[in-house]
This record gives structure tokens, C-alpha cells and sequence, in this order.
């Protein structure tokens, strides 16, 4: 009987240490912006090569997604390309969750077009009343004569409430403009498509797209940091309070100057400072 009791102590205490070592493991969770996703994958790839006892769950969905999953408790970091809205506050310390905000790039929203597309400079009013539906061909604005397709983000995204703040100045963006889910979705539609007209974050701009300068002014890390470029805003991530434990770590690998803001720049975003 001794010995019975002395090996169900043993497997007890093997078991506890099994148990409690892969909850020591760090585990996170972030989600949320389509926008940001290009800074967290780079930042959370180095991140774990620096910690590799801690893994990164990683997802996109959009920033409104990003801050619902924080209010119930699904994700540890919240990604969005916005500032959380009051009655996403008002949910969340309702629930016992207190939003903390971290600024951690800069970005610009750029129109862009097919690569033959002559147009290259667009004012912030063309973009407005192309997509109202009041301009419907690129002759009307000095390019060629075809026939506008407008893409548009899905309204749970951030990107597409900036872009309803700062060029549609709240006004609905028309109906038969097509609707994507993310950044990528619409730099693939643009490239094949010589009719389209579509916007996305800088950290998307690549060759098989055409970037439009927007009142004169090219999209550019300077641009974008000196206010110069009529489209651009802060990036965030979110936590539930002020961060703890592998939360803060990663928070504070996303912040440091000679770390992730190095993996912001790869990523094609305007990094802090």
C-alpha cells in the first residue's frame, strides 16, 4: 500500500509539472486590422525568434473585429488602423475591460489604380464624388476614357472610417461600389482590373498596383510624418489595462526604436520616430 501511494504521490507531482509547464508557456493572442497585420506579422516572426517559449496566435478581421475580441476577452492585443469609439468604450468597461491604447506606426492611405492607367495626381474632392457616383469615368478627371469601378472597404474596417472622415466627410460611399475585406483583397482586385480605383494602406503599395498622388502630394514616409499627405493616421494596438507579463514584452519589442520599429519599416509602414 505504501508503495502505492508513494508512486500516485510521484505521477501527481510528474503530472502537476507537465501541466503547469505548458501553462508557464507563453501564449498570446492578436487580431484585429488587415492594415496593421504587416507590422504584427514581421514584429510577431522576430519576437519569437528573441522568445521562442512564447507563441503568437495571429489573425486579421478588420479593427472594429480586433476591438470586440479584446472587449470579450478572445485576444490579448487588439490591432486597428482607428481610435477606439466612445461606445466601444462605453462596451468595454461595461464588461470590466479598460482599453489602453499604443500608438505603434504611421501609415497613409494611397488611391490606387491599374499600372496602365495615365492618371497620376487625384484631388480629395474627385475622390469624394467618385465615390458618391457623381464622376463615373476617368476622362472627366484627365485620364483615359473608361468607365470607373470603385473599391471599397468593408465598413468594419478602419481604414474605411478614415477614409469616411477624411474624403467622403461622412457621406456614404455609393452603393454599387464593390466592397472588400481587406487591403490585400483590394490590391488584387486594382491589378486586375484597368477600370478600378481603390485605396489601401501604404505598407500594400507594390508594382502591380499604381499609386496616385492625392492633391499634388506623393504618399511617403516624410509626407506622412509631417502631416503634408491629406490621408494619413496613427496605427494602434490595444490591451485590456496596461499590459503584464508577455503582453507588455511584446508590446515593448513593438515599440523599441532599434527593434520593432526596424520590423515597421520592413513592412512598408512610417515607423514612430
Amino acid at each position: 500500500m505504501k508503495k502505492k501511494k508513494v508512486f500516485a504521490v510521484l505521477a501527481s507531482a510528474l503530472a502537476f509539472i507537465f501541466i503547469t509547464g505548458s501553462v508557464w508557456a507563453g501564449q498570446l493572442a492578436i487580431k484585429g486590422s488587415t492594415t496593421v497585420l504587416p507590422i504584427a506579422q514581421k514584429t510577431v516572426e522576430a519576437f519569437m525568434k528573441e522568445n521562442p517559449d512564447i507563441k503568437i496566435s495571429l489573425s486579421g478581421g478588420g479593427s472594429s473585429n480586433g476591438i470586440k475580441a479584446l472587449i470579450d476577452g478572445t485576444t490579448d492585443v487588439a490591432n486597428a488602423s482607428r481610435f477606439i469609439k466612445d461606445k466601444e468604450v462605453k462596451m468595454a468597461v461595461d464588461k470590466g475591460v479598460y482599453p489602453v491604447p499604443f500608438a505603434c506606426a504611421y501609415d497613409s492611405i494611397i488611391p490606387v489604380t491599374h499600372p496602365d492607367n495615365s492618371l497620376t495626381n487625384i484631388t480629395t474632392a474627385q475622390l469624394k464624388d467618385i465615390y458618391t457616383g457623381k464622376i463615373r469615368n476617368f476622362k472627366e478627371i484627365g485620364g483615359p476614357d473608361l468607365k470607373i469601378v470603385a473599391i471599397s472597404r468593408d465598413t468594419s474596417s478602419g481604414t474605411y472610417e478614415t477614409w469616411e472622415k477624411k474624403i467622403m466627410k461622412k457621406e456614404r460611399v455609393m452603393p454599387r461600389a464593390s466592397v472588400m475585406a481587406s487591403n490585400g483583397a483590394i490590391v488584387q482586385a486594382v491589378s486586375a482590373n484597368k477600370n478600378a480605383i481603390g485605396y489601401i494602406g501604404i505598407g500594400y503599395l507594390n508594382t502591380s498596383v499604381k499609386a496616385l498622388t492625392v492633391d499634388g502630394v506623393e504618399g511617403t514616409e516624410e509626407t506622412t510624418l509631417n502631416g503634408q499627405f491629406p490621408i494619413s493616421r496613427p496605427l494602434f494596438m490595444f490591451t485590456n489595462g496596461w499590459p503584464k507579463g508577455d503582453t507588455l514584452k511584446y508590446i515593448k519589442f513593438v515599440l523599441s526604436p532599434k527593434k520593432g520599429q526596424n520590423n515597421v519599416s520592413e513592412s512598408g509602414y512610417v515607423r514612430l520616430y
